[in-house]
């Protein structure tokens, strides 16, 4: 039995200085560079997925399997066919229950330790994550590699450092007195049992299946509760390979491995609100569409519901000192990874009677025909259009972009890209602010609307109501004036959603730095919570106290 407490002692305290501190901080590099993950390392990666393709995943035996299961398909047309231990709802419940008991008792410094491990063993696992990722997800393998490798070890470590720093507030003995006049005072002995809520159940999404699984599964760890991970059906393979090296972890340190299962399903056969609604379950993690979203906190009121739907993410032009740069950055917004991004733009604002520019006054048709452009030159080269864009992810989101062709005046035209099985460029359409039918509602994948507004002003008020009744993650501003930006920070503030101001260069409204930023506010639609903060984590344990007293 191994004890990694002290090992990861030191990264640990860093950590935990760091989300005090919300300045830069990573503790996994984002370079795939062979200087830093060694000469052979994309090599051994890409072997090791190929090893996996077409054979049922080896876990260790303890974890429950009744039978197989697993359906993914690769968006980029390669087969996968990977099979996945799997067993019923009751079994994986019995499994997850049983081995709770222990994990709960245990030291949060042991538990930590734990964690740690098992992150430090998934980034040397990067380069197999980041192939997992790219061929169920459909992101491009450079951002496949960050997202799904260090940034999501960023975010899981992020979430154990607030777990541990909520707990440690938690006094583990004390002795209390109380004064009684002239007599003795009374006397207790405290003592303060940080106790976990139960079952946690994550349910994974399909566009990014670590870097929005991995606060919610490591918060829960981290404070005391077993875990079933249920990943989208179509990306199974980054949850199952971060399960089975977590699993083996724990089975160093003298934990039961079922503290962390793995419930795969297929879509005919989907188990989701099966698991959450058995009693056992104290703690849901949901990322996905609204739909599910709101069955799950309208339906599961006596559980403890973490919700990251979907949303109307906005940017508001009122001026700008750089034409060209700022279209250059809404452009490639509007482009990574083919718009499949919870915080990609999908409405921009621009007054009808133009907008001033380092260029001179721009009509609303000559800002709209700027970002098409900018669009063009991004995606010219057949190998960039490939990196930025990726393939999209599911059918669904592919006949969305062809449907939504007639909502408004074409800007730009969505193509799809050489040498990508499954894909489409940004489409662009015109409308006029009162269009809301158009891009009032969620358009998820590479769809963008340019909006006629009255006024700076009116593209505040549309954007600011558009998001309080819709949701959303991001919020942008382009502006030369100090006095529209403090307003749009008022309205957007009372959206309750993140804002970036005047963004150009490689810093993008789409990118979240763990440690630093709040993925999510929880305080409009898109979420209930924020990715992560003191309230994601410190509400998944509970404090029983013991009195007793003394002579």
């Amino acid at each position: 039995m191994t004890d990694f407490t002290a090992k990861h002692e030191s990264l640990l305290a860093r950590a935990i200085e760091a989300i005090g501190a919300r300045t830069w901080f990573s503790a996994y590099p984002e370079s795939a560079s062979p200087k830093v993950y060694g000469e052979t390392a994309k090599a051994d990666g890409d072997a090791a997925f190929e090893a996996l393709l077409g054979k049922s995943l080896p876990f260790d035996d303890a974890h429950p399997n009744e039978r197989l299961a697993g359906a993914e398909t690769s968006p980029y047309g390669k087969p996968l066919g990977v099979r996945y231990p799997t067993a019923s709802v009751d079994t994986l419940i019995a499994a997850s229950a049983a081995a709770g008991d222990a994990w709960g008792r245990a030291p949060v410094e042991a538990r930590a330790g734990v964690l740690l491990e098992a992150l430090a063993r998934l980034n040397r696992q990067s380069f197999l994550i980041a192939d997992a990722v790219q061929h169920t997800s459909g992101q491009s393998w450079g951002m496949a590699f960050q997202a799904g490798g260090p940034h999501a070890q960023d975010r899981g470590l992020e979430a154990v450092a607030y777990a541990v720093a909520e707990m440690r507030r938690i006094p583990g003995a004390v002795s209390w007195e109380k004064p009684q006049g002239k007599g003795e005072p009374l006397r207790l002995e405290k003592r303060m049992r940080v106790v976990p809520r139960g079952i946690a159940v994550e349910i994974g999404c399909a566009t990014f299946p670590t870097w929005n699984l991995y606060p919610g599964l490591f918060a829960s760890l981290a404070t005391g509760n077993s875990v079933i991970v249920k990943p989208h059906p179509a990306a199974i393979l980054p949850a199952a390979i971060t399960l089975k090296i977590l699993r083996e972890v724990l089975i160093e340190a003298g934990f039961d491995p079922n503290v962390a299962l793995l419930a795969a399903d297929e879509p005919s056969a989907p188990i989701a609100k099966d698991l959450v609604q058995r009693p056992e379950v104290k703690i849901v993690d949901f990322t996905g569409g609204p739909v599910f979203g709101s069955w799950l906190r309208q339906s599961l009121t006596d559980k403890l519901v973490f919700t990251e739907e979907a949303g109307v993410n906005a940017i508001v032009i009122d001026s700008t000192a750089n034409f060209r740069a700022m279209c250059d950055n809404i452009a490639f917004s509007l482009s990574l990874y083919s718009g499949q991004m919870c915080t990609a733009p999908q409405n921009v604002f621009v007054p009808a009677s133009g907008i001033e520019t380092d260029e001179g006054c721009k009509s609303f048709e000559e800002v709209a025909k700027g970002i098409a452009q900018a669009v063009d030159r991004l995606l010219a080269d057949a190998g960039r259009a490939q990196t930025v864009l990726g393939a999209i992810q599911g059918d669904a989101t592919l006949a969305r972009v062809k449907d939504c062709v007639a909502l408004g005046r074409v800007v730009r035209a969505s193509t799809s890209v050489e040498g990508v099985a499954r894909s489409a460029t940004p489409l662009i359409l015109a409308v006029e602010g009162g269009d809301v039918a158009a891009w009032r509602e969620e358009r998820f994948g590479p769809i963008s609307f340019v909006i006629a507004t009255g006024s700076t002003a009116d593209s505040l008020s549309l954007a600011e109501a558009s998001i309080r009744d819709k949701g959303a993650i991001t919020a942008a501003l382009y502006t030369t004036s100090e006095a529209v930006a403090e307003e749009a920070e008022r309205a957007f503030a009372r959206a309750n959603v993140a804002l970036s101001i005047n963004l150009i260069g490689n810093i993008y409204v789409n990118q979240s730095s763990a440690f630093s930023d709040y993925h999510v506010t929880g305080g409009n639609p898109a979420g209930n919570a924020s990715l992560t903060d003191s309230a994601f984590v410190a509400n998944r344990f509970r404090v029983a106290p013991v009195r007793r007293m003394t002579a």
